[in-house]
């Protein structure tokens, strides 16, 4: 019988098992979409009138589309920002100096531990202590962004580093580099290959968390098109979520098929001995 990397290939019972499960949960899957179905129309959350100011233009330009660019520009501003930080304080906790390897360890751990949530209300309401006056919204939401998902990212290449096998290193150092010529030119090429399912992950999880502004009147995707938008139009709360859900998901894997054609193009051009890093055991596992 022939294996394959995670689980041993079913036999002619467990084939037939497994099609049996798979059209029950189909079954189980479809009756509950059904009843939904049924819960909406009785609520007329179907009716024609509802769902008309999806169709008319002035409602996208007003309100669907300058949310949709509240939330580009807060999440590219923070992916940047955030990829930097991650970067920086990543390879600083691999430095052999214990006075940069323990400060960005304490840094990274204290802002992965904050809830990202208590974070953005911590900037919010201290800025304007600090700056005075002024609508910070935009830069809770960035920085906050920045911070959490960049301290999740340090342990994303710090894991990716470690990831590279230990004769990649021995052998550039027994030819003459130095560290950080061993580190630029051996271990980030293939790192950052072994990195990129982690990486997408955590972008993905940066710019679903942009919604996150609607709790301070950041004027996102989130707080335009499902909070002020059906206090407009009376009754189309539901045909909201579900439109507002469909962009957020047509974001998602966008930014997950660039991501993967990107990872497939740096595995073409480059070979690497490090295997890909998980978001959660393999950071763990770094340690």
């Amino acid at each position: 019988m022939s294996t394959t990397v995670l689980f041993d290939t079913p036999g002619p019972r467990g084939r037939v098992r497994n099609h049996l499960l798979t059209a029950v949960s189909v079954l189980v899957v479809g009756g509950v979409g059904y009843w939904v179905f049924l819960g909406f129309d009785a609520k007329g959350q179907f009716e024609g009138r509802i769902w008309e100011p999806f169709l008319d233009p002035y409602t996208w330009q007003t309100w669907i589309i300058p949310g949709l660019i509240g939330t580009l520009k807060a999440a590219g501003l923070a992916a940047v920002l955030a990829l930097a930080f991650g970067a920086v304080f990543g390879l600083a906790r691999l430095s052999d100096h214990a006075w940069i390897r323990i400060p960005a360890g304490l840094v990274v751990e204290v802002f992965r531990a904050i809830p990202l949530l208590l974070l953005i209300f911590f900037i919010f309401y201290l800025a304007p202590t600090i700056m005075g006056g002024g609508d910070y919204a935009f830069m809770a939401v960035v920085l906050g962004l920045t911070l959490y998902n960049g301290s999740v990212l340090a342990e994303i290449v710090r894991a990716g580093v470690q990831a590279v096998p230990k004769g990649q290193s021995e052998a550039a150092y027994a030819v003459g580099m130095r560290k950080n010529q061993v580190m630029r030119l051996v271990l980030l090429p293939q790192a950052v290959t072994a990195m990129m399912p982690a990486i997408v992950s955590q972008l993905v999880v940066l710019l679903k968390d942009t919604a996150l502004g609607y709790i301070i009147a950041y004027v996102d995707l989130l707080n335009t098109g499902f909070k002020i938008m059906p206090a407009v139009f009376f009754g189309s709360l539901i045909p909201a979520a579900i439109v507002i859900g469909v962009i957020y998901v047509g974001l998602n894997m966008t930014l997950s098929f660039l991501a993967n054609w990107l990872e497939r193009r740096s595995r073409r051009s480059r070979k690497t001995a490090a295997a890909p890093v998980m978001v959660g055991g393999g950071i763990d596992g770094a340690d």
